[in-house]
């Protein structure tokens, strides 16, 4: 128990002052253990266990989590960054720079969000759209949007790691970070390899070939693809009128 308490450097005191433990606590929370999760709902539960799919389509969990889930970590990392901001400004380190860049990612990710362009497809007011004709946008905002997401989260991640020798965490939070990430790492492999990284596009509106979306290469690393098993033309028209619903 001594050694779990004892930091990490032995020469060096743990001492850290209200504002700076409250800091560590909110980013851990939100970068550490919020984002990744988000990550890994939106990527593997699009199609959720035991749904019908392709026959029930569109499923919501997936979108909900992530979007609710990012935005407690901006709101989180808004608190966070106003605990230490005066003390930032006064001395920058590796991990403040690091930090920053982390909010810089969040930001773009924001602003990628509002601009996404429009969804279109049976489901929506309007056939034709951004996502359902999966345009030069849409495909744009995709790849961007994953690469700026999964980059700013390892970089999250070496940020705390970071902070964490900064302020010479204990033992204990090291080993817990380090089989936390861990077990993120082997849960993401295991649902890639079990083909659950369902293409978004077929996800929302099914593998119908008449659907223009279904006709070009999915985006993205890793994605499930099926072809056309299940739908007929037909579909296409059938869908419209189940509601109105924004990704």
């Amino acid at each position: 128990m001594d050694w779990l308490l004892a930091p990490i450097d032995p020469t060096r005191a743990h001492e850290v002052g209200l504002a700076i433990s409250w800091h560590a606590r909110l980013m851990v929370l939100g970068w550490g253990i919020l984002a990744p999760l988000a990550v890994i709902i939106a990527r593997f539960f699009k199609v959720m266990p035991g749904q019908d799919w392709p026959r029930t389509l569109d499923n919501q969990v997936w979108w909900r989590s992530h979007w609710i889930g990012q935005s407690i970590v901006v709101g989180l990392s808004c608190i966070g960054l106003a605990l230490v901001l005066p003390s930032d400004l006064a001395a920058m380190s590796l991990h403040n720079w690091l930090g920053y860049a982390v909010l810089t990612g969040a930001t773009l990710q924001i602003l990628l969000g509002l601009f996404r362009g429009s969804k279109g497809g049976p489901t929506d007011t309007e056939l034709r759209g951004h996502h359902y004709d999966m345009t030069p946008w849409r495909r744009m905002f995709e790849a961007s949007h994953k690469l700026i997401g999964y980059g700013t989260i390892v970089l999250a991640m070496c940020t705390i790691a970071l902070g964490l020798w900064k302020a010479n965490g204990p033992v204990w939070m090291w080993l817990a970070l380090a089989v936390w990430w861990t077990l993120l790492v082997i849960v993401f492999v295991q649902l890639q390899r079990r083909g659950m990284a369902i293409d978004t596009y077929q996800a929302i509106w099914g593998t119908d070939r008449a659907h223009p979306g279904n006709q070009g290469p999915a985006p993205g690393w890793g994605m499930t693809r099926l072809g056309d098993k299940t739908e007929g033309e037909g579909d296409v028209r059938r869908h419209r009128g189940d509601g109105v619903r924004s990704h």
